[in-house]
């Protein structure tokens, strides 16, 4: 486990100074890390919380991995819940009100609950992103959405909160990457019925494959291809393999990357969606079999992050 202490706390103890500045870098102002060590998230939310002389409580993306949430970079900023502190690069400081009931401990280290989290989630990250660490957070350390609405309830009209009451019902512990929630919402915010995810496709009752999200009414499925697609061989074979199977059994596939533009990728959508005899959407009615989509509409059509 890697060394992180206060270095006037080391100093008390009698480590000389000399010492302190050869072996050890600052991690944080005034936190410690040995110097030929690369420090993990867990590492620098530690830091973190030294920083507040051990009163802080980490919190936001930073919290829903120490929870358990996938695809948090060890480079995130850590968020902390703290009544006064100096901003620091790599350090977030919220002074937001909290409640006891609102901490508990993972990792060893004091992080805001599962339903806290959420709360902070869904207000302070940009709304496509926002999606992602809730749908990670659901699927690694579930919530309920009551008790999210219980803290909106009792903080009233804070920042962000439209937002979050906005994404709420939509949280959906099937995504399995960030931009596979990106992509769920893309759609939705442009009139798609809200789609199912991970949907069995099955072969003498036994299923053979799960698709990322899609309709079972009209048989459409939409995929994001991802970076292990192309750094993941055998996973890309099996994935290859797949395809005709699942087309046999009727569903028709449309396969995203990450280079595709949000208007093309709705217009290939909408495209299968009335070929397979999906309703017309008002907002799409622009677009045909023919034609290719005119200038922008709707919300979530730029790029994601």
């Amino acid at each position: 486990m890697t060394e992180i202490f206060l270095g006037r706390e080391a100093l008390g103890d009698g480590l000389p100074r000399h010492e302190l500045r050869r072996w050890f870098r600052p991690l944080f102002r005034g936190v410690y890390i040995p110097k030929v060590a690369t420090p993990t998230l867990h590492d620098r939310a530690t830091g973190a919380w030294l920083t507040t002389d051990r009163t802080g409580v980490v919190a936001g993306v930073a919290a829903s991995a120490l929870l358990g949430a996938k695809w948090v970079d060890d480079v995130e900023p850590i968020e902390v819940l703290v009544d006064t502190r100096r901003r620091q690069p790599g350090l977030v400081v919220r002074r937001d009100r909290f409640m006891p009931d609102e901490v508990t401990t993972a990792a060893d280290l004091p992080v805001t609950t599962p339903a806290r989290t959420a709360f902070d989630l869904g207000r302070y990250q940009h709304r496509s992103k926002a999606i992602g660490r809730l749908d990670a957070l659901m699927r690694a350390a579930p919530f309920r959405a009551d008790d999210v609405s219980m803290l909106m309830r009792r903080y009233g009209p804070t920042r962000g909160v439209r937002q979050l009451r906005e994404l709420l019902p939509l949280v959906d512990a099937g995504a399995e990457s960030l931009k596979e929630s990106w992509l769920r919402l893309l759609l939705i915010d442009n009139g798609f019925p809200i789609p199912e995810t991970q949907i069995p496709v099955l072969d003498h009752d036994y299923p053979f494959a799960y698709l990322d999200m899609g309709w079972r009414n009209t048989q459409l499925a939409v995929e994001y291809d991802g970076e292990q697609h192309r750094t993941d061989r055998p996973q890309y074979v099996k994935d290859t393999r797949r395809i005709p199977k699942v087309a046999n059994k009727g569903w028709e596939v449309i396969r995203v990357i990450n280079e595709d533009r949000p208007r093309d990728i709705l217009a290939r959508v909408y495209e299968a969606h009335l070929r397979r005899g999906g309703a017309e959407i008002d907002k799409l009615a622009h677009f045909t079999p023919t034609f290719s989509p005119k200038g922008s509409f709707g919300r979530g059509v730029s790029s994601a992050a």
